[in-house]
Order: structure tokens, then sequence, then C-alpha cells
């Protein structure tokens, strides 16, 4: 006994002192979450105010809440249509990435072949490149895509993929970042599983397929969900490269009530809303994965 109740006093002192030295990182963390969440409460709040009581007075719970704003979000915006080319965009950018991205980064981690760590590094190294710089080279390729909108095969004489739903998605059919993550994780992988296959007379494609590719879930959640956000989210280049209501995507649609001086801040909080439950919807289907991959990214890295 006397042994074992100095043993015990310095384990719940060791506790004590590991509880202590964990608050000032409890407290930040609390206060991080406030300054994230009062925003999207605030947004949410605004969405049921009348609009002519949007700042009357500042509360989150509004005083005669209204549905009137999605109402307008709804008909004035062409939110429907907006939705509608969002979504297309997004599951073509989804597809494409989670296909191409995730093979290339395959092929350099896996496959390696004379110059492919230079080539690797000047891919990652664009997204070093600011979006400004890039508007007028993309703005001039979409346009000279050839035998697209009424162009020649030389990509002269029409307008090519500008003010289209497949311009919009151009830039994001394949995005560095994700072949970055998609290399950095597969360079981690047991490369002995790959040589057993080998031996066993499976090709390069059977192997991704049936080994790595099963190993890859979590992978193809993260690109998946980053990729879907970054095209959701964007702003800059559909404005660039569409003019019409045909072709213009869900951030656009609710620009229309930043355009007069007259800001609608219940219509514009009420459509920020509604775009903001598919990104919401996604991650909570691959909140596992994308958290594991997230995980093993850490560990791995």
């Amino acid at each position: 006994m006397t042994v074992t109740r100095p043993m015990a006093t310095t384990s719940r002192r060791t506790t004590r002192i590991k509880g202590t030295s964990r608050v000032p990182a409890m407290i930040f963390l609390y206060v991080l979450s406030f300054l994230i969440v009062v925003p999207f409460l605030w947004m949410i709040s605004l969405a049921f105010t009348p609009n002519n009581e949007a700042f009357g007075s500042v509360s989150l719970i509004p005083a005669n809440p209204t549905l009137e704003n999605f109402g307008t979000a709804w008909t004035d915006a062409n939110i429907v249509r907006a939705m509608l080319n969002s979504t297309i965009v997004a599951v073509a950018v989804v597809a494409c990435n989670s296909v191409f991205s995730v093979l290339a980064g395959y092929a350099f981690a896996l496959m390696p072949f004379p110059g492919s760590f230079g080539v690797f590094v000047g891919i990652v190294a664009t997204t070093a490149i600011p979006v400004s710089v890039t508007l007028i080279p993309l703005f001039l390729m979409a346009r000279g895509i050839p035998l697209a909108g009424g162009n020649d095969i030389l990509g002269q004489g029409g307008s090519g993929l500008l003010d289209t739903l497949a311009g919009v998605m151009l830039p994001y059919l394949i995005l560095p970042m994700n072949i970055f993550l998609a290399r950095q994780y597969f360079s981690t992988a047991p490369p002995e599983l790959a040589e057993a296959a080998r031996i066993d007379g499976a090709g390069e494609w059977r192997i991704f397929r049936s080994i790595y590719l099963p190993l890859a879930k979590p992978l193809v959640a993260v690109v998946a969900i980053f990729s879907f956000v970054g095209v959701w989210d964007d702003f800059l280049w559909p404005l660039v490269v569409t003019n019409t209501e045909s072709s213009q995507t869900v951030q656009l649609a609710l620009a229309r009530f930043l355009a007069s001086g007259n800001i609608q801040y219940g219509p514009l909080m009420a459509g920020a809303v509604i775009s903001t439950i598919p990104v919401v919807v996604l991650f909570l289907f691959n909140q596992r994965a994308f958290v594991a991959g997230l995980a093993d990214g850490s560990v791995k890295g």
C-alpha cells in the first residue's frame, strides 16, 4: 500500500496537469468556433427576416419570421436554372477530377518515368499563380476551341465555349492540387501489392482498379468534396465567361440582388441558404470518408 499510493497520487496529479494545460487550447477552439458559426446563424436569421427589417435590429431570432425572401430568391434570381447549371458543372468537374486527377497522382507515385518528378513539380507550381493572371489566357483558350461555337478547325470565326457550361467547367476539369493529394496518398501505398500482382500476371490497369483504388476511397472523397466546393463557390470565372441567364451559375444569380443601389439582403441571404444546402448534403454523406482521408494525409504526410 505504501508503494501504490504515491503512484496513484502522481497519476492523478499528472492527469490534472494535462487537463489544465488543455484549457487555453479549448478556450481558443470555442472562440474560433463561435466566430465561424455566428455568421452562418446570422445568414439564416436574415433569410427569414422581412427585407425592410433586415438591419432594424441585430438579432439571431427574427421578430417577424417570413418565407417571402425564399420566394423572391426562387423567382427573381431564377435560382432554379442557376442551381441546375451549377449542379451540371459541379458533377462534371467532380467526375473528371475523381478519375483523371487520381489516375495522374497514381502514375506519378507508382509509375515514374524519366522527368516525372520535374513534370509533377511544374504542375504543382501552377497553384501559386494568381487566378487574375490566368483569366485572359483562359478566356482566349475557351474562345479558341476548334469546332465549337461556330469556330473552324483553327479555332477562329466563332465564340468557342464562351457563354456555355462547358466553358464554365473548363479550368476545373483537372485541378493540380488534386493531383498533388493523389500523388502524396499513393506514394505511401505498399508497393509490394503491385509487385505481387504483376507476378500473377495482372496489368497496370487491373492493379490500380482492383488493389489501390479500393484503398483510396478516402482520397476520392476528399478530391470530390474539394472539387465540388471549389467550382460551386466560384464567382470570378463564370462572370468572365458567361453573359446570359442560360449559362449563369448560382453565384452569379445571387449577385443580381447586389446589382442595384437598393441591396435586397433578405432575398440574398435566402438564396445563399439555398445554395449552401448541396454543399452541406455532400459533406454529410461523405463525412466519414472525408475525415478519414484528411487523417490519412496528416499521418502519411
